[in-house]
């Protein structure tokens, strides 16, 4: 099969993740010694200074380890909502929905903590080796991408008329960032610098060469969490939290961030929600994310499979995707206790397959475990009935199809607010450490920069209902359920591959048709073909409603790829699906690696849409 780019293959290392220059900073992280999880902080703070329209310190992560000699467990690094968060709060404002944007969405910052514990349970370099890459491009500046540019360009007037600490940092001059020219962030590096300085060795700590001891290097990453926890970081975000800022309900607002919120939370682990499939197990976060749904639409797959490709297979993905996002709606959350093993079971899953039938369905239909009642937002319901608030696709006519975006790019909302994705990477080392991550939030066009750091609050809370009752309630002390999802594969008990995307709610469609095509077609070159994988036609659905601000719903609407089989697009019409037809390279934005456990064999592949994912390695 031709493919945009080969599927990497070698035995020292391979990084895929959504930007070249956080790939080749994480491999210069394994040449110099350090392992995955070194490099994977590397690239984390890397993605922070060159994708900040998609992720920012103070955003969120969630991460999948899995060490060469022990469990695999998923490290949250998703805030939880402030103690003064509550339902009462926002509804006193007049507020229905959580804003899209502004201090009022921002959780307690997840990211920055969630790397520290990375590093320091599992990484060898210090925090000042593995920062390096990150202040250089900050401060010596790097060549943006041009969704920086054009992300700023959306926002400009806010920026220049009510978010001014982002206009210093994105409209130099009355300047956008653009390709080719050296953008910089020198507030940015200046924190990173500034944290160093404070945690600095102590005398006798280090080597000849200023490296630190063990009980040296762990002791400044943990002055790091409470710089960020307690000292100049977080009084700078409790003041900003506190500054009246517009947001997209239309009114100026201050967030209930406070100090004691950032000093009482951390970054934690926990067990992974497993499925195993076809001698597959897959790994991914607990139901307080969508990653579970993933999960649920390998559960729903009937034992014999349709051709892969054909329509009879894209309509059936479609529909247990339905099925899947449904119960994600009525069931999901961190508010209430989630009935997984049963939304898992092959009774539940048996009963929910028979409802997939030859036409599309436009319905959102959560199941029942163990007979229970779903339970949904109001706002959920209004839109899966069409009434006010509904926001319908335009169904394709007899002329040329209809042409739309994929779901992958920051997009300006009706209201002009507008909306970020993600960031991704996927790492494996010669030890055999594999490791994938999806940071995200703290996004450039989601809160003011905070002028004294450089950087955003993220605004995860728009994810969370004004609702009491719900297992998504906003509710103090627990995490919004988020859209972030890596993912991570075993053989036999061993982890052989580790992958992920951007994409939102569309995330765990991309992966369960990426993994599907991995698990199904020929190997290549005695290994998993992952570069054909990702660059198959791919495709999404929004049949359930948003995670983002406006919480919107498109019953019946599927957007594929140009490059899709044109017979299937007219039979997939056919049975009712309202097809829109997107640009040729325009569905998902994955990053995957892998290893072969009898041979030692690494491989890796990164997805060839939007021209900057990359994957590295020898």
């Amino acid at each position: 099969m031709f493919t945009t780019r080969p599927t990497l293959q070698g035995t020292f290392g391979m990084v895929s993740t959504t930007h070249w220059l956080a790939s080749q900073s994480a491999m210069a992280v394994l040449e110099d010694g350090g392992n995955a999880y070194d490099a994977a902080v590397a690239a984390g703070f890397v993605l922070h200074v060159v994708e900040p329209h998609l992720n920012g310190p103070a955003g969120e992560v969630p991460v999948i380890v899995a060490p060469a000699d022990g469990e695999v467990r998923v490290l949250c690094g998703q805030g939880v909502a402030p103690a003064g968060a509550t339902i009462a709060h926002y509804r006193g404002l007049g507020l229905d929905l959580v804003p899209g944007t502004g201090p009022l969405a921002a959780a307690v910052p997840g990211a920055f903590d969630a790397w520290m514990l990375l590093l320091r349970d599992h990484g060898t370099k210090s925090l000042a080796a593995v920062l390096k890459y990150a202040i250089g491009y900050a401060a010596d500046g790097h060549a943006p991408v041009e969704r920086v540019g054009e992300t700023v360009e959306t926002v400009r007037e806010l920026f220049e008329t009510e978010w001014t600490s982002s206009a210093d940092v994105y409209l130099p001059g009355g300047r956008a960032p653009r390709p080719g020219e050296l953008f910089r962030n020198p507030a940015l590096a200046d924190t990173w610098r500034r944290l160093l300085a404070e945690i600095s060795a102590e005398p006798g700590t280090t080597d000849a060469a200023g490296t630190p001891g063990e009980a040296e290097r762990v002791r400044q990453i943990e002055a790091a969490r409470e710089v960020w926890r307690s000292g100049f970081i977080a009084e700078a975000l409790v003041r900003q939290a506190r500054r009246p800022t517009l947001d997209t309900s239309g009114e100026r607002h201050t967030g209930t961030l406070t100090p004691a919120d950032l000093a009482s939370w951390s970054a934690s682990y926990e067990a992974p929600a497993t499925y195993d499939w076809r001698g597959w197990t897959l790994c991914k976060a607990g139901p307080w994310s969508q990653g579970p749904v993933l999960l649920q639409q390998l559960a729903l797959l009937p034992p014999r499979l349709p051709l892969y490709g054909s329509a009879d297979y894209v309509h059936l993905l479609i529909e247990g995707c339905k099925l899947a996002m449904a119960d994600r709606e009525a069931w999901y959350g961190d508010a209430a206790e989630v009935p997984l093993d049963t939304l898992l079971s092959e009774p539940y899953n048996a009963a929910r397959r028979a409802l997939v039938g030859h036409r599309a369905s436009c319905e959102l239909r959560p199941g029942g475990p163990g007979g229970r009642e779903p339970r949904m937002s109001g706002h959920a319901r209004v839109v899966a009935a069409g009434e006010p608030g509904f926001d319908a696709p335009a169904v394709p006519g007899a002329g040329e199809p209809t042409v739309a975006r994929g779901g992958t790019d920051p997009r300006v909302a009706p209201d002009g607010g507008t909306r970020g994705d993600t960031c991704h990477l996927d790492i494996v080392d010669r030890w055999g450490n594999m490791v994938a991550a999806t940071p995200s939030g703290g996004w450039l066009q989601s809160n003011p920069v905070v002028p004294e750091l450089g950087f955003p609050l993220g605004t995860r809370l728009q994810m969370a209902w004004l609702e009491e009752g719900l297992p998504n309630s906003l509710t103090p002390g627990r995490r919004p359920r988020t859209t972030l999802t890596p993912s991570l594969a075993l053989r036999d008990g061993v982890p052989v591959l580790a992958f992920g995307t951007p994409g939102g709610d569309q995330q765990d469609q991309w992966q369960t048709h990426f993994f599907l095509s991995v698990a199904l077609r020929a190997e290549v070159r005695g290994g998993l073909d992952l570069q054909g994988a990702i660059d198959e036609p791919n495709w999404h659905n929004d049949s359930f409603p948003g995670s983002f601000y406006p919480r919107a719903m498109h019953p019946g609407s599927v957007t594929v790829e140009s490059r899709m089989d044109p017979g299937v697009v007219e039979e997939l019409r056919r049975r009712g699906h309202h097809v829109q037809v997107g640009e040729a390279w325009s569905e998902g934005r994955l990053c995957a690696v892998a290893r072969d456990p009898e041979t030692g064999v690494l491989s890796a592949g990164a997805n060839p849409r939007g021209m900057q994912g990359y994957a590295v390695g020898r």
